[in-house]
């Protein structure tokens, strides 16, 4: 039987050797599903580059279609599960619909929408105590996922979905000698970097199917080159030096720490401000390869564990622990003070019992605050009613255009940001009540959540607060100012991360 099994496949790479070589190849290369953790020890990250690819319908849409492309001598290579095996120098996969013989029906419990990860994450954790075993995912926005049998041990956030699906989505290669179908998970890489879509990204990628019955395009990175795409685009490539080496830090420990973000779809982290903003990056600049050099592996822990390294754009002059921000646990690296050198929280006004006091901060012209350059360290906002309701209705509330609304602070944290608002509408019997990260997610035009009201008039009304971001963590414009005064990345980390060490990551157990 093995000389008949050896025998035919001996026959079989002989025949598909006859063709031309740029025709698909016959022999396949194992691949399984790829291990997450695995990955991270070895010093890559999993990067969904081009998400939800084939989900829309329209056959011209981009996200049907993609481009591989390498330039030089070097062909690029296409191995995919079902066994396929292709080499060119450029290849096209389509995405197309193909109709299943089977009406396929899919039943689960499926959570009100959260704000952020971090939100959705906390709320799943008394669910893993149950053994319920919630799975969190990013269709439209993050939701969570559990099986019917737990219907009876969730609350009325959980509503029960039923889909009914009649096809799938499935690519192509689509070349001119070849049109085959690819599957579950397909590796392309070559030795040189690919152009995608005329746009050049890097030498390894694997194309997965997601959660959503669409697919990923993830891009395999080393810590270094992911690090080369997030630090311009994070806190600037004109940064000064030190603050560019913390942001390499924090930025790495980031990932890591989040590296479970996108778990249920096969990868670590997405591309958008949803994990940190990355963009392909091949203009090395100095600053930046030093920066990532000198600090190669180095993370931030606490008791020995990767923090959860959060970071913003200006806290505004005032730092928040992270249950302000998110339902979320606080953290002991995270504390309430004031943002200028030595200024500690030992003679810490707390703002949520101070409204005068609150007011008398944001109105401070002194800049004795780290950051107080910065564009929002203080901004206005006047707002019409009409936009207020709009932007309420764009998630899916019932409120109505023509009636008045009326906006209450209910709760302040510590760090006088707000963490419950009403909003009321006469005629409407219940109030909306934003929490925390809703209340930036209803009402965009805030750039922060600290900040206070006024009313002109049923029309109008002023919003008048301070800084850009949750809040939590470093303060980017902070950090360039402590750099800008002497400072090393050592002491602006511990400035911002209370009790830290910065650690190599290898000396990490996991």
């Amino acid at each position: 039987m093995k000389i008949i099994k050896k025998f035919r496949l001996i026959l079989l790479i002989l025949f598909c050797i006859s063709f031309n070589t740029n025709v698909v190849k016959c022999y396949s290369e194992e691949l399984t599903k790829l291990n997450l953790n695995e990955e991270i020890n070895k010093g890559y990250l999993l990067i969904g580059i081009k998400q939800y690819l084939g989900r829309e319908k329209n056959i011209f849409s981009q996200n049907r279609f993609l481009s591989f492309e390498t330039k030089k001598g070097s062909m690029l290579e296409i191995i995919s599960s079902n066994g396929l095996e292709y080499k060119a120098k450029k290849v096209d996969i389509l995405f197309d619909r193909v109709p299943l013989s089977t009406t396929l029906l899919i039943e689960r419990l499926v959570s009100d929408p959260f704000a952020s990860f971090e939100s959705a994450k906390r709320a799943s954790l008394p669910l893993k105590e149950k053994g319920l075993d919630p799975k969190i995912t990013y269709p439209n926005d993050w939701e969570i996922w559990l099986p019917t049998r737990a219907k009876n041990l969730v609350n009325q956030n959980f509503k029960l979905k039923k889909i009914s699906i009649e096809e799938k989505i499935v690519p192509f290669i689509n070349n001119e000698y070849v049109f085959q179908k690819l599957d579950s998970i397909t590796r392309i890489f070559s030795n040189e970097n690919i152009k995608i879509n005329n746009v050049e990204y890097g030498k390894e990628f694997y194309l997965i199917k997601d959660s959503y019955g669409s697919w990923t395009l993830v891009q395999k990175l080393s810590f270094n080159d992911y690090l080369r795409g997030v630090l311009p685009y994070e806190i600037g490539s004109d940064a000064p030096m030190e603050a560019l080496k913390a942001q390499a830090i924090i930025a790495r420990t980031w990932a890591i720490y989040n590296s479970d973000r996108f778990k249920s779809d096969n990868y670590h982290l997405c591309i958008t401000t949803q994990c940190q903003v990355y963009k392909p990056s091949f203009n090395n600049n100095l600053n930046i390869e030093n920066a990532i050099r000198e600090t190669t592996n180095m993370i931030m822990t606490y008791n020995g564990n990767p923090v959860n390294a959060f970071y913003h754009a200006s806290n505004g002059g005032i730092s928040a622990p992270a249950s302000e921000s998110w339902e979320m646990k606080d953290y002991p690296y995270f504390l309430t003070k004031y943002d200028f050198i030595g200024g500690g929280n030992n003679k810490f006004n707390f703002f949520y019992k101070n409204e005068k006091s609150l007011r008398n901060f944001i109105f401070d012209k002194n800049n004795k605050y780290l950051g107080s350059k910065h564009y929002l360290f203080r901004w206005t906002k006047k707002i019409a009613s009409t936009q207020i309701i709009n932007l309420i209705n764009e998630q899916n509330s019932s409120f109505q255009k023509d009636k008045t609304i009326d906006l209450k602070i209910i709760e302040r944290g510590k760090s006088g940001r707000v963490i419950k608002l009403e909003i009321r509408q006469s005629g409407r019997i219940e109030p909306l009540i934003l929490n925390k990260d809703d209340i930036r997610k209803y009402l965009k035009f805030l750039p922060s959540n600290l900040f206070i009201i006024d009313k002109l008039n049923d029309d109008f009304w002023v919003f008048t607060g301070g800084g850009f971001g949750h809040g939590v963590g470093l303060s980017q414009s902070g950090a360039i100012e402590m750099a800008k005064l002497g400072f090393n990345y050592e002491r602006i980390l511990g400035h911002y991360y209370e009790g830290i060490n910065i650690t190599d990551f290898k000396s990490i157990k996991r």
